[in-house]
């Protein structure tokens, strides 16, 4: 397979016109400033599963917020998931927290530039350890994301499913064999760019691309039918009840398990429509949380969805008949403190209905 990749492929001329594109096309972002480790895997965090442009005002705001790794790792996790508030998948965020206070208590701050040390950090995968090694120190090191997947997978032509494993390997030695000793960082940022911007998913711009010379895809003309990917299984649909519970100037909010979807949020109360049935509300809610209360009128309709779910959340506003609780679960609070807690999308649009 590498005889018939070093045939195809003239790697200097391939780095000559990638790094050129690069130079005059880059995108300004805001973690590119300087090569500071700790903004590069920051911003690498935030930008899984995620675009750019939603980041960057997450990133500025972070960053303000927690300048170094001392402020992070000093912080308490509800601050580091409020700051984290609307990105979604916060487990990221808490990883990022736990492995920051590592960093500060064994490496004196000091992101590190070795692979083993870094790859044992929290939530530091092989393509976050790739990509901090390569940006922020100038190591040649890949780092394998979609983007890069799919800007090598035409390339060369890689019609296997690039969801399996040793359909990455292979991609992975393409990229080892091209990535540039001298400049590393700029090659992976590069591949990156050229991904996001003209090798899309769908109709990508061959004839504007710097390396279509170089690509067997385009070539061959089969560059809209890669990468081969299989589909995602369909996202199950679940329903909700969501209670907006005010007493006076105070409403009810309720923490999320420490585990598991959402975890460690606060939400608005919910009820599971499919096992409890809405005429059974009131009366698992008192069960549930020693709460009693009286359903009153719907007060409208939020759809979330995830990447493998979706809540199909009506919202009802509830009147507090009598308060016996002492479930840790719920808490009274004043409804101008509200925006202290962090709280997941589909719930920050709730907070129109207090």
């Amino acid at each position: 397979m590498m005889d018939e990749f070093i045939k195809h492929i003239n790697i200097w001329q391939f780095q000559e016109d990638l790094l050129t594109w690069y130079d005059k096309n880059k995108r300004e972002l805001p973690w590119r400033e300087d090569s500071d480790p700790y903004k590069v895997w920051v911003s690498e965090i935030m930008l899984q599963q995620t675009k750019v442009d939603t980041v960057i005002p997450y990133f500025e705001r972070f960053i303000r917020k927690f300048p170094s790794p001392y402020e992070l790792a000093a912080a308490s996790q509800e601050e580091v998931l409020k700051m984290w508030e609307g990105l979604g998948y916060y487990s990221r965020a808490k990883n990022l927290h736990e492995a920051v206070k590592e960093v500060v208590e064994k490496y004196d701050g000091n992101v590190p530039d070795d692979a083993e040390k870094l790859g044992t950090l929290k939530g530091v995968g092989p393509y976050t350890k790739g990509a901090i090694l390569s940006i922020a120190f100038n190591k040649p090191e890949p780092a394998i994301d979609g983007n890069v997947l799919r800007v090598f997978s035409r390339l060369f032509k890689v019609e296997d499913d690039i969801s399996k494993g040793p359909v990455k390997k292979r991609i992975e030695s393409y990229v080892k064999e091209l990535i540039s000793e001298e400049d590393p960082s700029s090659f992976n940022q590069a591949i990156m760019d050229l991904g996001a911007t003209i090798c899309t998913p769908k109709s990508p711009q061959c004839l504007l691309c710097p390396v279509n010379k170089h690509c067997l895809g385009f070539e061959e003309g089969v560059q809209e039918q890669l990468p081969v990917k299989k589909k995602a299984k369909k996202q199950k649909t679940v329903s909700y009840v969501a209670l907006i519970m005010k007493e006076k100037d105070r409403v009810i909010i309720e923490k999320r398990p420490s585990e598991g979807l959402l975890a460690d949020l606060w939400q608005f109360p919910m009820v599971p429509i499919e096992e409890v049935g809405m005429n059974h509300i009131e009366h698992w809610f008192y069960g549930e949380y020693g709460v009693e209360i009286h359903l009153q009128e719907k007060l409208g309709n939020i759809r979330h969805v995830f990447s493998h779910l979706i809540w199909d959340i009506d919202v009802y506003e509830a009147k507090i008949i009598q308060n016996e609780n002492n479930d840790t679960r719920i808490r009274m609070v004043k409804t101008d403190s509200i925006d202290d807690f962090p709280f997941p999308v589909s719930h920050q649009k709730m907070k129109a209905w207090i």
